[in-house]
Parts: C-alpha cells; sequence; structure tokens
C-alpha cells in the first residue's frame, strides 16, 4: 500500500528541520549551568560540541540526527559562543558513528529520553485515537503529535511513521464517527436515506441532487419550490439529535463531501460512510433551507413594499398636472375675491367673472378627487400583496417550527390564524406595536380589513425574524438567541476580554473621560486653539483635511514602478507560490492530503480571480482541460482553504523589507466595492440607488491592513448597512485580532458599532460626513462646561447598563469567541424594537463612546490624518481590483450567495498575491536606485503603494512555466 502523504515539504522542515532564526535560538538552545556542566565532562572540543548538539535536537525539534545531516552554520556558532569554542569545532564529530551513540545513550539516561518502542508506541496511538475526532487538519494532528513527544520525552521516530499514524488514525476517527451516525438510524429511516439517490418527479436528476439545489428566492414561485423541500425533509423525520455530539468540523466536511459528490459517486462508496453523508445532508439542509425560506419571506415582503411606494409614486405623478392646473385655477379664484372684498363688487359676480358657480362646483369635485393621490402613502396599496401571501403564507407557518418570546405571543396567535385557515379577526390588532401605522390604516374606512390584516401579519413576521423575537427550532442563522450567547460564567472568564464585571467600574472610568475630554475641549474653544475646527451655531465643524503628499513622491513612484520587471500573471502566481508556499493551504476536501497539481490549481484561481471561469480558462490554457480544473475547484478550492492561503500570503509580505515603511500591521481600514450582477435586481433586493439606480449588483465588503493586506472579504447586499459586517473581519480573522485601530467611512458608523468596537477593545475611528450634527451624551448635564453646553443631545440612564451588564458581557463574549459572525448579532440588536433593554443599553454605551471619540477627533490632527491615510490605502484597492475583473463584462452571474463569496475571495487573494509580489519588487528597486547613487528619503518610501498592474500582463493565453521535477 502507497505510504498517504499528509505533509507538504515546507511543513516538515517547519516542524522536524533545526531552528536558524535568532529568536527561535535563543529559546530552545540556551544552555543551562547543569547542562553546561555535563558538556564539560566530554574531554575534546568535537566529543563537546556534538554532545551539545544532539542534547539540543532532542529537545527541539525532539529527533535524533541523521547520518551525515548538515548542520546549519547558526545553530554550530551560537552553541559554540556558550561553550567557549569555535563552530568548526564540530566538523571532526561526524568521523565516528560510535561516539555518537554512546553520547546519545548518556543523554537519555541523563535527562530521560526515550525511543519510540513497545509500550510508548501503544500510549502514543491511543492517545492519537483520542485527539483525531478533535483534529481539524492533517497537519493539526501531527504538530499535536509531535508537542505532545516533545512534553513526554520520547524521540520522534521517522516522518514517514508520524505520517502514516497520523493518517491511519484520522481514518479510523472518520470510521467511527459514521459508525456511531448510523447506529442512531433505524433500518426504516435506512431505507429513506438511500431512496434519496433515486429518481426525483423530474426524470433528470435524483431526489439528493434536487434536494441540495436550493438558493433564496425573490417570488412565490421560488418560495413554494423551498417549501416542497422542507416538506419533504420533515416527511424523511430524521431528528437533527442524529449529530450529538460530532464535533461541528466533522459535520462540516460531510456535508460539504455531499455537496459535492454526484450521486453514481455516492453509491460507489460504503454503504455506512454513504448513510454517514446523506444523514448529516438531510440535518443540515433542513436548516439552511428553512434559514433560506425565510430569507425568501423578507425579500418578497421588501419587494412589496417597494412596488407599493412605486404605486404611490406613480398616481401622485400622474395626478400633478390636474394638481398643478386645479390650484391655479383657485388662484385666479382667490384673487378674484380678494379683489371683490375691497370693493363694490358683489361675492356672486366675483364668481361668475372668475370661473362661474357652475365652474366652481368642478373645482372642488376635482380638488376632491385629487386629495387621495396627493396624500397617498405606500400603505394605501399594501393591502394588494395579500394575493402573493395567500399563495404561500399558510404553508409556510405549517412547515416551520415558529417560537417566540412571550412578548411577540400575540404575533404567533395571528399566524396561527392564518396557519389554520379560521376566521380573521380583524378587531383584534394586540400583534401590533403601539402607534402602528398598520393600526391607523386598519381604522380607514375604504379598507379592506381582513386582507390588509393578513399582510400586517407577514409583514410584522419579517420584522420579528430580524429582530430574532421569533426564531426557528432547528437553524442556523434565525436560530434562538439564547442558544447561541456564551453563558455568562464563561464570558467571566473568557481570555481576552477586558471588561470588568461590575458595570459601575465601567462607568466610573467613563465619567472620569468625560470630565478630562469636556475639559480640555472647552478649554481649546475658549483659547481659540481648536485645530482645523469651530462651534458656530451650536454645531461643532471640523474642516476635512488636505493631502499630506510631498511633490517630489509621485517621481520617486514613477521611478519605482518603471525600475519592476514586465511580469505575465501566471509568473507572478508561480513565483509567489514557490516562496510562500500558500497552495499548501488547498487540501483534499476528504483525504487531507495537499494538492499535488500545483499548475492545476493556480488555473482555478486564476480563472476564478479574474472572473473567466473555468470553462473559458481551459480553452486560454493548454495545460487542463474543464473536467480536470472543474474536480480540482470540487475538492480542494474552499472559502476555509482560500482564508488559509490569504493568511499566508498576507503573513510573508508583511516580513517583507519594504513593508516595514507602510506600517506595524496594527492598525487596518474597510470600505464596500460594488459589483454589478446580471439578475433581476429589483426581484432580488439588490439595486442600491447610491450605486445606479438600475444596475443590480452585491457589495464585497473588504478590510485592508496598514500593510496593505486585504485580509478580510465579505460579499453583501448592495442595499444593506456596511456598519455590521465591519467586526467579522476583525473577530474572524487572525489578522484582525491583532489589529488595535480601525477606520471606515460614514456608512460604517453607527452608535451600537462605536459600543462593540470600545467593549471588545478596538479603537474605531470613522470619518463621519455629518458630524455637524452629532450631539453629545452625558452623565451628568451640570458637570458640562458652559462653552459646550449647545452640543449636548441628552443624558444616558446609567441603570440600563447595570440592569444589563450581564447580557452586555455575553454578547460581546460571543462576538470575542468568533461562535457566529458579528454581523448576525449586530443586525438583530439593531432591528429589535426600542423596548429592548440590551439593544438600548449597547446604543447609550455607543452614545457615551461616540462622544470620546468626537471630543478626541476635534482635539487631534493626527487622528484625522490616520484616518484619512488608512482609508484611502482601503479605498486604493478598489482600482486594482477592477482592473483584474476582466471577465464576464465585470458582472458577477454566479446564482447562489455562496458561489459569489467564492468568486470574490478568490479575486481577493488573487490581489494579495499581486501585492506581494509587487512589494517583494519594490524593495529590490529601491535597491536598485541606492546602488546607482540615487537618492531614497525613507520618508517618502511611505507614500509606495503596492497596488500598480500596469507591467502586469493580464489577458491573452495563460501559459505555464513548467517546474523543474516536470522537466526532469
Amino acid at each position: 500500500m502507497a505510504h498517504r502523504t499528509v505533509l507538504t515539504k515546507r511543513q516538515r522542515d517547519a516542524l522536524f528541520a533545526l531552528p536558524t532564526d535568532r529568536a527561535s535560538l535563543e529559546y530552545h538552545y540556551t544552555l543551562a549551568d547543569d547542562d553546561i556542566a555535563y558538556i564539560k565532562t566530554r574531554r575534546r572540543p568535537k566529543n563537546q560540541m556534538g554532545f551539545a548538539l544532539q542534547l539540543c535536537a532532542l529537545r527541539y525539534p525532539g529527533r535524533l540526527l541523521k547520518p551525515g545531516e548538515v548542520i546549519p552554520e547558526a545553530v554550530s556558532s551560537y552553541l559554540a559562543a556558550q561553550l567557549g569554542l569555535q563552530p568548526e569545532d564540530l566538523l571532526p564529530y561526524a568521523a565516528r558513528d560510535v561516539t555518537r551513540r554512546e553520547h546519545l545513550s548518556a543523554l537519555r539516561k541523563i535527562y530521560g529520553y526515550q525511543r519510540f518502542t513497545g509500550k510508548r508506541v501503544k500510549q502514543m496511538k491511543s492517545w492519537l485515537s483520542q485527539q483525531a475526532e478533535a483534529a481539524e487538519s492533517s497537519e493539526g494532528l501531527v504538530c499535536k503529535f509531535v508537542e505532545e513527544c516533545r512534553k513526554r520525552k520520547i524521540i520522534l521516530p521517522g516522518v514517514t511513521t508520524i505520517e502514516r499514524l497520523c493518517a491511519d488514525a484520522l481514518v479510523a476517527a472518520e470510521r467511527r464517527i459514521e459508525d456511531r451516525i448510523v447506529t442512531r438510524l433505524e433500518s426504516r429511516m435506512r431505507r429513506r436515506l438511500n431512496d434519496l439517490l433515486g429518481p426525483a418527479a423530474n426524470g433528470w436528476q435524483s431526489v439528493f441532487l434536487w434536494l441540495r439545489s436550493f438558493e433564496v428566492g425573490k417570488n412565490t414561485a421560488d418560495m413554494n419550490r423551498l417549501l416542497e423541500r422542507v416538506e419533504f425533509l420533515k416527511e424523511i423525520g430524521l431528528s437533527p439529535d442524529v449529530l450529538d455530539g460530532i464535533p461541528p468540523h466533522r459535520v462540516k466536511i460531510l456535508r460539504r463531501q455531499g455537496e459535492r459528490y454526484f450521486t453514481a459517486d455516492l453509491q460507489d462508496i460504503s454503504s455506512n460512510r454513504r448513510l454517514a453523508i446523506l444523514a448529516t445532508c438531510v440535518v443540515e439542509w433542513a436548516a439552511s433551507i428553512a434559514d433560506t425560506v425565510v430569507e425568501t419571506h423578507d425579500r418578497i415582503v421588501s419587494k412589496t413594499w417597494r412596488e407599493a411606494k412605486k404605486i404611490s409614486a406613480l398616481h401622485f405623478e400622474q395626478a400633478q398636472a390636474d394638481i398643478a392646473s386645479t390650484l391655479a385655477e383657485f388662484q385666479a379664484l382667490g384673487t378674484t375675491l380678494l379683489m371683490a372684498r375691497g370693493g363694490d363688487l358683489a361675492l356672486g359676480e366675483a364668481i361668475d367673472a372668475s370661473c362661474s358657480w357652475a365652474g366652481l362646483e368642478t373645482l372642488v369635485a376635482m380638488a376632491t378627487q385629487l386629495i387621495k393621490p396627493a396624500m397617498a402613502e405606500p400603505m394605501d396599496h399594501i393591502e394588494k400583496a395579500v394575493h402573493s401571501f395567500k399563495l404561500y403564507g399558510k404553508r409556510m407557518l405549517s412547515v416551520l417550527d415558529i417560537r417566540g418570546a412571550t412578548v411577540v405571543q400575540p404575533l404567533l396567535d395571528a399566524a396561527a390564524i392564518i396557519r389554520e385557515g379560521a376566521d380573521i379577526p380583524t378587531k383584534s390588532r394586540a400583534f401590533l406595536p403601539a402607534r402602528s401605522k398598520w393600526d391607523k390604516q386598519l381604522r380607514k374606512p375604504d379598507t379592506n380589513e381582513e386582507r390588509l390584516w393578513i399582510v400586517a401579519v407577514m409583514f410584522r413576521l419579517q420584522e420579528a425574524f430580524r429582530s430574532n423575537d421569533i426564531w426557528l427550532d432547528h437553524a442556523r442563522r434565525y436560530a434562538d438567541d439564547r442558544k447561541v450567547l456564551v453563558p455568562l460564567e464563561t464570558a467571566k472568564t473568557m481570555p481576552g476580554l477586558d471588561l470588568p464585571l461590575d458595570p459601575r467600574v465601567w462607568i466610573e472610568d467613563r465619567k472620569r473621560r468625560l470630565e478630562d475630554g469636556f475639559e480640555r475641549l472647552a478649554a481649546a474653544v475658549r483659547d481659540g486653539a481648536l485645530p482645523n475646527g469651530i462651534i458656530e451655531d451650536g454645531q461643532l465643524r471640523i474642516e476635512r483635511l488636505k493631502a499630506d503628499v510631498p511633490e517630489e513622491a509621485a517621481d520617486l513612484v514613477l521611478d519605482l514602478y518603471r525600475r519592476l520587471p514586465p511580469a505575465k500573471i501566471t509568473d507572478i502566481l508561480q513565483d509567489v507560490a514557490e516562496v510562500t508556499g500558500f497552495t499548501e493551504a488547498f487540501t483534499h476536501l476528504r483525504t487531507g492530503t495537499p494538492c499535488k497539481d500545483i499548475i492545476g490549481l493556480l488555473t482555478v484561481l486564476l480563472g476564478e480571480g479574474l472572473n473567466v471561469g473555468l470553462s473559458k480558462m481551459a480553452a486560454a490554457t493548454a495545460d487542463h482541460e474543464y473536467s480536470q480544473l472543474s474536480r480540482l475547484s470540487r475538492w480542494f478550492v474552499e472559502n476555509d482553504a482560500i482564508n488559509e492561503a490569504l493568511a499566508i500570503v498576507l503573513d510573508a509580505q508583511s516580513k517583507l523589507p519594504m513593508a516595514q515603511y507602510w506600517g506595524s500591521g496594527q492598525t487596518s481600514s474597510s470600505d464596500g466595492q460594488f459589483f454589478p450582477t446580471t439578475r433581476q435586481g429589483e426581484a432580488m433586493n439588490l439595486i442600491n440607488t447610491k450605486y445606479d439606480a438600475h444596475v443590480p449588483g452585491l457589495k464585497a465588503y473588504t478590510h485592508v491592513s496598514d500593510l496593505y493586506g486585504p485580509y478580510w472579504i465579505n460579499s453583501i447586499p448592495a442595499t444593506v448597512s456596511e456598519a455590521p459586517y465591519i467586526l467579522d473581519g476583525l473577530c474572524l480573522s487572525e489578522i484582525g485580532k491583532k489589529i488595535k485601530e480601525h477606520y471606515a467611512d460614514t456608512g460604517g458608523f453607527t452608535d451600537l458599532i462605536f459600543a462593540t468596537f470600545a467593549l471588545l477593545g478596538y479603537r474605531f475611528i470613522p470619518r463621519i460626513r455629518d458630524l455637524k450634527s452629532k450631539r453629545f451624551y452625558v452623565f451628568d448635564l451640570k458637570s458640562v462646561p458652559k462653552e459646550l453646553k449647545c452640543l449636548i443631545g441628552g443624558k444616558v440612564r446609567e441603570q440600563t447598563f447595570i440592569d444589563n451588564w450581564g447580557d452586555v458581557l455575553r454578547c460581546t463574549a460571543t462576538m470575542r469567541a468568533g461562535k457566529v459572525p458579528p454581523s448576525q448579532i449586530l443586525k438583530r440588536l439593531s432591528a429589535r424594537p426600542r423596548k429592548n433593554d440590551l439593544a438600548i443599553a449597547m446604543r447609550e454605551i455607543g452614545q457615551i463612546e461616540r462622544t470620546l471619540f468626537v471630543i478626541e477627533w476635534a482635539l487631534d490632527m493626527d487622528m484625522q490624518r490616520r484616518s484619512t491615510v488608512g482609508l484611502n490605502k482601503g479605498e486604493a484597492h478598489h482600482a486594482l481590483k477592477n482592473a483584474l475583473w476582466i471577465g464576464r463584462q465585470g458582472e458577477i452571474r454566479d446564482r447562489t450567495t455562496e458561489s459569489q463569496h467564492f468568486r470574490l475571495a478568490c479575486l481577493n487573494l488573487l490581489t494579495a498575491i499581486i501585492i506581494f509580489w509587487n512589494t517583494d519588487q519594490l524593495g529590490n528597486a529601491v535597491l536598485q536606485r541606492q546602488s546607482a547613487g540615487l537618492d531614497t528619503p525613507e520618508f517618502l518610501l511611505r507614500h509606495i503603494s503596492p497596488l500598480g498592474w500596469e507591467h502586469i500582463l493580464l489577458i491573452g493565453q495563460y501559459i505555464w512555466r513548467k517546474r523543474k521535477a516536470e522537466i526532469a
């Protein structure tokens, strides 16, 4: 049986090679006094050096030295310096194998190191068996095995032995998990799951493929197709408990395998594995399709409201000419009557002279008729939507297991009436909030109360799902928040959560900060020393800073880019892959083995990143056919793998000499970039009038570090606010967790965001466009200096913080843990009604944090400048990505949200690869200038950007260099 490779050469070297960098040498190879005493018992310098070297190798990386192994000069020099010897003293040591064996025996006796034999093999196999189920990757399990051996002082066996042991443990764990799932299935359930591989009603695909072909819809037909799947899955009756105790990443892998296998492939694999995949997919798809149903209902409701607004606007537009004409005639009549009041002309004669009594009657009738379109609201036309809701409303409420809080019980009761087809109690409106626009509309005399009541219930369901006042029993996005948030005791002890357990401590700290800030701001106002700003007419006005780029920087940029060699995009990908090893992140979805077809993998990434697609890319390259690229994409290129590859590239880029001029990697910015789509944007709720009133699309919301690295990307609808998505990049990525200061524009600013940034320990610096309209909020109105009283908007409620501090801690800890995307929590908090105490507490915390920020912003021009520089770096990415986005007329034509995100993630990775290559080449160009004796001031280098692309050939036929191994 062929050896199963788990690690790449680069990964092997990282684990088993002797350290060479100074920090690692100092940490692992610094000898203690007793070590030196043992070493000095050896008589000759060569034996002392060899004894010390073997000791250090046993400690780290934990293995024996191989015969003839070349010892790095850094290692021999570091050990020689501690022993008062010369590095050359090590050279004669390898001459006598007997001496090396004697030294090894002595080291084992002195320090307790043991060989990997006998009972230790059994112990480590047992340990591997326990760890394998929780291991998320083959490399991760190997790393844990190596660390455990070091901890137990077991000498590491050969690399191939370790790989085989870990691979066997992973396969065994996989089979145990499959068996565990299958043993929970009754024989009837097994038959039903196997039946999923039979033909569907349409005759051209299996039931299994039909089930997994779902996406968010736009109309009632799409909704009913989704509900048909929900009903089918409910009829199967598989309980979610079948996956209890299965590690989440294992569930994720089984689901992904099911989504990539074709029916025939599933029929060919072993029975237990097939049933485990089918069971996992049924449970997971049931939750996902339920979420998709709610999202489709949300889109239908939003579309209904937009259509009602359109109708209202159209009626008003059509009546404008008649309204203008009628007003003009009334103006003439009024003028005549006013003239008659001061003269001898009688009232009747005045009317006859103006428009006649018959004309007046016509004018009054016309005015009465025009009142309705002139005062019309969208609500007047909304009841027509009842026909759409009747097509799926009862069915949706029957198949979804909707639960809710006590406060929305009247809404659940109203939904039950629609579900059961009972008589509509139009006078029962307890499900509506106080002073609701629906209640006012229901009281109008010309309203069809039954129809409007049904529409009102369906609209309220949308709002309640958004705010999580109602939820689904088995779902992901629309699950119960109480199950999502971490327990309070866990939140109190969570590392990295630097919040006081007593809210009064936090309040006192903010009071001191506010008092100090107000004193400094008031003093600056009194002295006329407010930098770049003024308080005028009760408003704080801050002028926008002008560009601060030296003129000579432009000449330096041009010269450096002229020195960059022209390059093909294919060569850049290969060069960066060889230097960074980012392709090692792409492993087989099932086996975990690294992808061996590097050229094919790079072709897939390039095709998706350029938006060309795999079929066109296969035609543009001679190396791979479409079927080969499709297989690689299906089994190796996952979003998680793309994120890991991105982190590898950006980590390598941050260590390049040129990157050190741009920042420390501790600040970042985020901004959205619009990409058009080709689907019906109006129907899909994808149109954003900020970009184009008639062009549907979505936004790629990207986080960019001060080193220009795009470390996170989210695909979001073009119609939603960007603000909730800011924290996703910071909390869900390793680079984001190192950020200390983050910049955003006005689209990323809300009081809720200010609160969460402060609670999570990040400094938030947005560029607020309408800053002059923002008010200050304080704990004590009397403590505000008189110069600033005109800026005060109100007083915050301390008791609200105190009463809800436990939930604030839980909410913050959940975001810090990355258990769910912060955007999901923030969107729910922002959608909740005013009476929700947690939402109120978070907003009031945000008001205090925003007040503190505005004070510092007004006083600190350096902060304003840092924000501008950071945002400019982020916005500069848009041009590079637009240049790379060459395929399909720049449109995203993927149907599903997952596919759209996948394509944008590939674009982001391709952008990062080019940034790495440019950063490296710019560093070389700087060295060329300096070698030529040209002045290259360091203060100008921070104005150089690695975002140029004119020197890169992006189009044409994509020809890859052959690797040396292939040529040989």
